[in-house]
């Protein structure tokens, strides 16, 4: 299994669509204004965060349970940045949608410009043949409010390919977060 360069993302996202909306190089300005960058890097693409959040909050003191999850433990958010309140976190998606190949394992890793500030960005691995929306979850290991950006930089995806196909994918067993848009809550 190897990791895969600039090289190879650029051609998979242009030629095959893996990367949608796709920056072949790293953006750092938009507007003359700086930004966190996102785009292509040496050997991963930097992912921007879109503008729609959900807060955990436990104002209906719900139990979090992944088997019967309430949909209320989170308030809805839409905007340039999101505040993320002390030691909770935060549900958000990626601008970009991804089209998986079948030959790969795709590993999300935050930015360090977050993790400086005590932000951990938590993402399960893109399975071979997965495609969506990547859900993201910013956790706020602070006793402090932590802000994310919109449309900004905020995790780092790394392509891994392996020396040969699996027998079944993501999309062979019809995976049930097959093609999710939006922010995609838990599901059984």
């Amino acid at each position: 299994m190897s990791i895969k360069s600039d090289k190879w993302i650029r051609r998979m996202a242009e030629r095959e669509g893996m990367i949608e909306p796709f920056e072949a190089d790293q953006v750092r300005h938009v507007d003359g204004q700086r930004v966190i960058s996102y785009g292509t890097s040496s050997y991963g693409y930097d992912v921007r965060c879109a503008d729609e959040f959900k807060v955990f909050t436990n104002i209906h003191s719900a139990i979090v349970d992944p088997k019967s999850f309430d949909e209320k433990s989170f308030v809805d958010i839409k905007g340039d940045a999101c505040v993320i309140p002390p030691n909770s976190f935060a549900l958000a998606r990626t601008v970009e949608y991804f089209r998986i190949p079948r030959s790969v394992l795709t590993i999300c890793l935050g930015k360090s410009t977050y993790a400086r500030c005590g932000i951990i960005v938590n993402v399960t691995p893109l399975e071979p043949e997965w495609e969506g929306h990547v859900t993201l979850e910013f956790s706020n290991t602070t006793n402090l409010p932590a802000r994310i950006y919109a449309n900004e930089g905020v995790a780092q995806m790394l392509f891994l390919e392996s020396d040969e196909i699996c027998d079944t994918s993501y999309k062979d067993r019809g995976g049930k977060y097959m093609g999710q848009r939006g922010v995609t809550l838990p599901r059984t």
